[in-house]
């Protein structure tokens, strides 16, 4: 979601269209992670988030903050609010992406269930996300040098 007028293919989506090609890359692995949170915290903690500034970094977004933000925005996060309410750990993976000034959502059901991508993928919640951060870390330098 965007919170300008109009969403064209400018510089500032560039963003989206990395993401996008990040989560489709490493779909395997956040599902592990999802589920790896989810197991440690619920629904507790909120959504799991991916901040892009200043470096790619996991964070939190309390589904309190989530419906802050709604108010704020005229209410075009709705959609948002009604699939975090309806969100199944256990088959879907839900996510954030948080570039500057906006939001995208990252919400799929990868090829096998979160569970069977925790086992499979054999790492704990920390390294995971040390691992994925490499990775984001990389693709955005590297899709940002000319």
């Amino acid at each position: 979601m965007i919170f300008t007028p109009t969403q064209s293919e400018s510089p500032n989506n560039e963003w989206r269209r990395q993401l996008d090609k990040f989560v489709k890359e490493n779909q395997q692995e956040l599902a592990a992670l999802s589920w790896g949170l989810w197991l440690e915290n619920g629904d507790s903690k909120g959504i799991i988030g991916i901040d892009l500034q200043p470096t790619p970094h996991f964070v939190y977004c309390p589904k309190e903050t989530i419906e802050q933000l709604n108010s704020r925005v005229e209410n075009r996060l709705q959609e948002l609010l009604g699939i975090v309410e309806h969100y199944k750990s256990e088959v879907e993976v839900l996510m954030i992406g948080i570039g500057k000034d906006e939001v995208k959502l990252l919400y799929f059901e990868p090829e096998l269930a979160p569970p069977t991508c925790y086992e499979r993928v054999g790492k704990d919640v920390d390294a995971l996300l040390e691992y994925l951060e490499q990775l984001l870390s990389k693709q955005f330098n590297a899709e940002l040098s000319p």
